[in-house]
């Protein structure tokens, strides 16, 4: 196992999303993977902020909607693998089903993917100096996943913010787990940076 190092995040988000790279030294994930048809906007957003292609060691999708794992193929094709949930699997198909042609989608192959539990989450990570796992966090969809860090750090996806669950016991129950977890930080997909029960604005709910 690698050593765990410092961990940083940086935002490379647009169209209202974000997109966060978070990177122990030279070794990077990439949380969520961008709207179809926009490779050239987010590889100008990486290299904007200094961050090389070959640095991304695995892209994770929060969940398998258009904007957020609309470019997985296109990063597979430049080297960087898909790294998948068990409980993902049967949502990849369908990202086809809700694409129209001129958003130039390219359908995601099982070619490149890399496929684990949660327990194993933890130990891949770990190969890579992040300190953490990746939990299932139901809610928005059945297979929304996070990245919680070590250091109470979670990203979130399109979880609905607590304020805005009140109607959604089962996104109620995941924020008392991540409670329990000690989270502290939220990095969501849309809207600011914020800590855990904190009130947000509902024009970003998704």
């Amino acid at each position: 196992m690698s050593q765990t190092l410092p961990t940083t995040v940086v935002n490379v988000g647009y169209r209202s999303t974000n997109y966060w790279v978070v990177s122990a030294g030279r070794n990077r994930l990439l949380v969520d993977i961008g709207w179809p048809g926009t490779f050239g906007t987010m590889k100008a957003n990486l290299k904007r902020i200094g961050v090389p292609l070959a640095e991304l060691r695995y892209a994770l999708a929060t969940h398998y909607h258009i904007d957020h794992a609309g470019l997985a193929e296109e990063f597979k094709r430049e080297g960087v693998p898909l790294l998948v949930l068990n409980c993902q699997v049967p949502a990849i198909p369908l990202m086809k089903t809700w694409t129209k042609p001129g958003d130039n989608y390219v359908e995601i192959t099982p070619h490149g993917n890399v496929t684990i539990s949660f327990e194993e989450s933890r130990q891949l990570l770990g190969e890579i100096g992040i300190s953490g796992e990746i939990v299932p966090t139901p809610g928005h969809s059945d297979h929304c996943v996070s990245l919680l860090l070590d250091d109470g750090s979670v990203f979130t996806g399109d979880l609905p913010p607590e304020n805005a669950a009140f109607d959604n016991p089962v996104a109620l129950a995941t924020w008392a787990f991540l409670q329990g977890r000690g989270v502290k930080r939220v990095y969501p997909a849309h809207g600011p940076i914020r800590r855990i029960g904190e009130t947000v604005a509902l024009e970003h709910r998704a």
